[in-house]
């Protein structure tokens, strides 16, 4: 079985999400689903979530012109999660930040 978890999410604007909504911000793998995410949140952090929002960003591609001629590449692609959780709970890791 796949890791589902990679790692939680933490910029400007999920920490205005979380400080606000108590709305969490995880990457995860690209070949999960709601319903494995939702266990895996609840296993490992122990709380109970109400609801998970999915994107998937694809990768872009990029063009680099160097002096032996052009260079033609991709970001990697990725799955960010966005968790809602019961009210009143919390994910001690995004305390700290």
């Amino acid at each position: 079985m796949h890791e589902v978890l990679i790692s939680p999410l933490i910029t400007e604007k999920m920490t205005n999400l979380t400080a606000d909504k108590g709305k969490y911000g995880f990457l995860v793998n690209p070949d999960s689903n709601k319903i494995e995410i939702a266990k895996a949140i609840e296993k490992k952090f122990n709380v109970h979530v109400v609801s998970v929002r999915t994107i998937n960003h694809p990768g872009k591609m990029k063009t680099q012109f160097r002096k032996s001629g052009r260079f033609v590449g991709r970001t990697s692609k990725f799955k960010k999660a966005i968790i809602t959780l019961k009210k009143g709970e919390t994910i001690e890791i995004f305390e700290q930040v």
